[in-house]
């Protein structure tokens, strides 16, 4: 039964969980008994004889000596091996050993094992996890596996070089591979005399292989408890963990059947959660966003024994995982919406100096909350503006400037009709095709007499009248950065002077994030120019390392009369003591508006609006990621600038080390005025 699937799921559906085996020479066999019978998704086996050692083989017989590989590429078709198999790389081989004959060994090795897996199309492979504190030469490997530099070497290398794989070998060699390769990495390694972070582990050999996006992790869960710390765990989240390996001792018997305690379900439930969405026609799968469980381990013997010839021993496990992933909550309506987006990099909109198209439209008003929120506020504020008494003589002008296709129209005319009150209502709209539709609401909806569409640039309208309310959502996902203060500036002298701004302020924040997948992403582009670029992003694979900290406000309307809305901030972020070390990828900006009174909307985490999905988060990358360890302090310098023509951020870091400012004078982002 592929895990997760139930009556809630069609049977197209499969979460990824595989079976780590033994070597075995019979590969129909392994994935007969595993697969069919057992029902697990794949195996991870071994490449070749464990017992296998390259400088055992005799020299003289090297022109028809053949490897011991598990059988040859016929014995099962080409789609089995690369959906069907994980290669295993030897867990003998140990690259930075310090004895000479065991290091040549294990490079020989290494470079045969991944010729053969790359011949076979293998999807990945899993590295061994390195031996000791240092891992140079390792990563010195892997490296030029990644870089596809073994062609060369390996065919002096491959010791069946006379054999009839010889020219589809060197062809495949020749030839680009997708092929992955997993770093088996315990979530908790020690030795005898000191703790070790396993996370160090892998941040050295990943930045000695310059964050190949082909490098991942396969991260070892033990069963020793306690677990790290959440914040330790944690960090794990941001990293490009592509498989969770789970040994049979971390489950327990309970009457007859294997149980995980609370604190690994945990753990397993944070890399089942949101890697799976169903769609109108089953499960859309994406490598970017699965993450692989692996069973590992010999079954306990506590367990129930009446399996029949035809059972397999680790099903019960398979069983209990499924059941764990069908208790889940199932993604909401909009939560499945918002799957493709997530973790993708997209530049802001430019409202201001870009007319919006009709699907930006429909994007910005899908969000029901914003304008559910947007007519309490309205409501509140002509409460307190006209009293029950007066409700029927005076009638209140309002202002919607950046109307656009009118949500916030009918959101400010249902709050009039909720509370009783008059309204004359100016939309104005700077573009001409958003007007069309607001001109046709006004005839189809009976607006005639209520609302005047005003198609100009809110900043350079002469209104015949003042304003008493003034409503705008101009707001962006960092607050300010749809140029919201330009805008209500430019507008503030159509209100008057004891006249209601809605919003009437909003704060921007930052919070240090690691995330592997967005700097591969940004990375991929082989432009510095991207990396002074802040994207819009539905943030997934994410690692929160500190809490946010405010950086800009803006009030309106704004009676301080200043020239511009240039601004600066100093930010000092506290990595928790238990969180240990990690990698700074950039940091997330959110913001909190209050709209009117307590009246708020928000996307920073912590007051995060339930159900508000108007604004992902902006992401401002770093061009070299930021190592941090427990209790230091993270340092950021962040600007907010602008000229006659735009405006744009310019963002530093000065602790716990320096890094360049990014962004100067607006050359790679900017926001045009």
């Amino acid at each position: 039964m592929p895990l997760g699937e139930s009556e809630r799921w069609e049977k197209t559906y499969s979460k990824f969980c595989g079976l780590e085996t033994d070597f075995s020479d019979d590969v129909p066999s392994l994935l007969s008994f595993n697969i069919d019978n057992g029902r697990f998704d794949f195996v991870v086996a071994p490449l070749i004889n464990p017992s296998y050692r390259p400088s055992l083989v005799d020299e003289r017989d090297s022109d028809s000596h053949v490897l011991p590989f598990a059988g040859s590429d016929l014995v099962v078709s080409p789609l089995k091996w690369r959906l069907r198999v994980i290669g295993k790389i030897s867990s003998w081989i140990d690259l930075d050993s310090e004895d000479e004959t065991l290091r040549m060994n294990s490079e020989t090795a290494l470079k045969q094992e991944i010729a053969w897996a790359k011949h076979l199309s293998l999807r990945a492979c899993l590295l061994p996890t390195p031996k000791g504190t240092s891992c140079a030469n390792y990563a010195r490997c892997v490296n030029q596996i990644l870089q596809g530099k073994l062609e060369m070497e390996v065919i002096f290398l491959l010791s069946f070089t006379r054999t009839s794989l010889h020219q589809s070998l060197i062809f495949l060699l020749r030839s680009h591979s997708a092929m992955k390769l997993w770093l088996r990495i315990p979530l908790r390694k020690s030795n005898s005399e000191y703790p070790i972070d396993s996370w160090e582990i892998w941040n050295s050999l990943r930045l000695l292989c310059d964050h190949d996006s082909k490098l991942s992790v396969a991260l070892d869960v033990g069963s020793t408890l306690p677990l790290p710390s959440k914040n330790s765990r944690g960090r794990w989240l941001g990293e490009s963990v592509k498989a969770a390996i789970i040994s049979t001792d971390c489950f327990v018997p309970i009457d007859g059947l294997p149980y995980l305690q609370k604190s690994h379900q945990d753990l397993i439930g944070s890399f089942f959660h949101g890697h799976a969405y169903l769609g109108a026609k089953g499960l859309t799968r994406s490598d970017s966003f699965i993450t692989f469980i692996i069973i590992s381990g010999i079954p306990l013997d506590d367990l129930q024994t009446d399996f029949g010839a035809q059972k397999h021993p680790h099903k019960p496990y398979l069983d209990y995982l499924s059941n764990l992933f069908e208790k889940m909550e199932p993604l909401s309506e909009q939560e499945r919406i918002d799957f493709r987006h997530r973790d993708c990099l997209c530049t802001p909109l430019q409202p201001l100096r870009d007319n919006l198209e009709a699907h930006s439209y429909e994007m910005i008003e899908r969000d029901s909350v914003k304008y559910t929120q947007y007519q309490r506020a309205i409501a509140k504020a002509l409460v307190d503006m006209v009293s029950d008494e007066k409700a029927s003589e005076l009638t209140i002008v309002l202002m919607v400037v950046g109307a656009g296709r009118g949500p916030l129209v009918r959101a400010s005319l249902q709050a009039a009709e909720e509370t009783g009150r008059k309204l004359k209502v100016y939309a104005v709209e700077k573009n001409p095709n958003a007007v069309v539709t607001l001109h046709d609401l006004v005839k189809t909806r009976g607006w005639e007499g209520t609302v005047t569409v005003i198609s100009r640039d809110m900043r350079f309208w002469n209104a015949p009248e003042k304003a008493d309310i003034l409503v705008s959502e101009l707001l962006g996902s960092f607050g300010d950065n749809e140029l919201s203060p330009e805008c209500l500036d430019g507008a503030q002298r159509l209100l008057k002077p004891n006249g209601i701004s809605i919003p009437f302020s909003y704060t921007s924040f930052l919070q240090p994030i690691t995330s592997s997948k967005l700097y591969s992403d940004v990375k991929s582009r082989n432009n510095l120019s991207y990396f002074a670029t802040a994207y819009s992003v539905k943030l997934h694979s994410v690692a929160r390392l500190a809490p946010c900290e405010p950086v800009f406000t803006f009030t309106h309307p704004d009676l301080s009369r200043k020239p511009n809305n240039q601004c600066y901030k100093k930010l000092l972020f506290n990595v928790p003591s238990n969180t240990g070390s990690a990698l700074v990828h950039g940091f997330a900006g959110y913001f909190e508006a209050i709209l009117y009174d307590n009246v708020h909307i928000s996307n920073e985490p912590t007051t995060e609006t339930p159900n508000m999905n108007g604004w992902f988060p902006i992401f401002f990358p770093l061009m070299k990621p930021l190592e941090v360890h427990p209790k230091s302090t993270i340092e950021a310098h962040f600007w907010r600038c602008s000229d006659s023509t735009k405006v744009w951020y310019e963002w530093s870091v000065s602790l716990p080390t320096f890094s360049p400012i990014h962004n100067t004078n607006g050359s790679s982002y900017w926001i045009g005025l």
